[in-house]
């Protein structure tokens, strides 16, 4: 699976390029940009909490986006550590991450194609391409690799976000299936591509070999 995207859509948020407000991953000690991480809270009843947007009240505990370190947070009991005292992490932690990112990165494209500031379907894509006005390519982890390699993405790799499935884009943009589409410059694109960066780390295995029973999909 490519890069989640940290291209030039980016460039000029502070955040994404590591110059915001920045918080120690509880696993690995490590310092990075909030926008980067993942934080959890603890519940009412002191089980640990997925704060997506971080917005939930409560002190914040933060770890890299990546399963393999959740799961180890759970296993190791790193959040009764940072909590200083004994708090109950669920062993489907790092499935509810992926899934509340899922989610954002879905409301964000959806957020943008009603800005018409996203397009979806090949010929659009392809014409955007041409223009100039996409600045990201977005295409589906299951499509076919034939398909996709029909377009390039804006500014190399690093403009390419390739982290949902079809189905997953199809939501965003109101259909079945979608398995190419584009974003223009601006704050939502940015968006986006922060969320689509947490998002990588979270996907366990390239969407098309996922255990769900989705297939390979074909232009």
């Amino acid at each position: 699976m490519t890069r989640g995207g940290t291209g030039r859509a980016e460039q000029t948020d502070p955040a994404a390029t590591g110059e915001g407000p920045e918080r120690r991953c509880l696993v690995t000690g490590e310092r990075g940009a909030k926008s980067g991480l993942v934080r959890f809270v603890i519940g009412p009843e002191g089980n640990v909490v997925p704060d997506i947007l971080g917005r939930l009240p409560g002190r914040g505990m933060w770890v890299k986006p990546d399963r393999a370190l959740i799961d180890a947070a759970v296993r190791k009991r790193a959040f009764s550590r940072g909590a200083k005292r004994s708090v109950v992490a669920p062993p489907d932690l790092a499935d509810q991450v992926e899934a509340g990112l899922i989610r954002r990165v879905i409301e964000l494209v959806a957020l943008a194609r009603k800005a018409g500031t996203a397009v979806a379907g090949y010929e659009k894509v392809k014409a955007w391409l041409t223009s100039g006005d996409a600045e990201v390519l977005l295409q589906a982890a299951d499509g076919s690799e034939r398909g996709k390699a029909k377009l390039r993405s804006p500014h190399g790799p690093e403009s390419l976000i390739e982290v949902l499935s079809a189905s997953e884009l199809g939501v965003a943009f109101g259909r079945e299936f979608v398995i190419h589409g584009a974003l223009a410059g601006g704050g939502l694109t940015r968006r986006v591509v922060e969320e689509a960066a947490r998002l990588k780390g979270m996907r366990a295995q390239d969407v098309g070999d996922r255990p769900d029973g989705k297939g390979t999909t074909t232009i």
